[in-house]
């Protein structure tokens, strides 16, 4: 988990995995003509989303396609979010009711 959140710390990349996500399996080439970054810049984020597991690669002959893996995310957000935002639910469902018993 620390190399995804190495990865996502870093608004360069976060851009390139919105793009991903936007629209998948693009090729460098695609990448880098939205992008105002250099081909070499794009190529050392995408090896670092590589390597963290957020970016799959394919091979389609002699184009290599790049696609967006949110299974990390996801994982963040069950382990880091998730348990977090349970208790507030909670919280703020135990208030409602507490508030709606209180006006009967």
């Amino acid at each position: 988990m620390d190399e995804v959140f190495k990865a996502l710390a870093d608004a360069s990349r976060r851009e390139l995995l919105d793009r991903l996500r936007a629209d998948n399996g693009q090729t460098l080439g695609e990448l880098c003509a939205r992008l105002t970054m250099t081909r070499q810049a794009v190529s050392k984020h995408l090896a670092i989303l590589e390597e963290a597991n957020l970016v799959a690669v394919v091979w389609q002959g002699r184009e290599k396609l790049h696609y967006l893996n949110p299974v990390p995310i996801h994982d963040i957000a069950d382990r880091w979010i998730e348990k977090f935002e349970r208790s507030r639910l909670q919280a703020l469902g135990d208030l409602k009711k507490a508030l709606e018993a209180r006006d009967d």
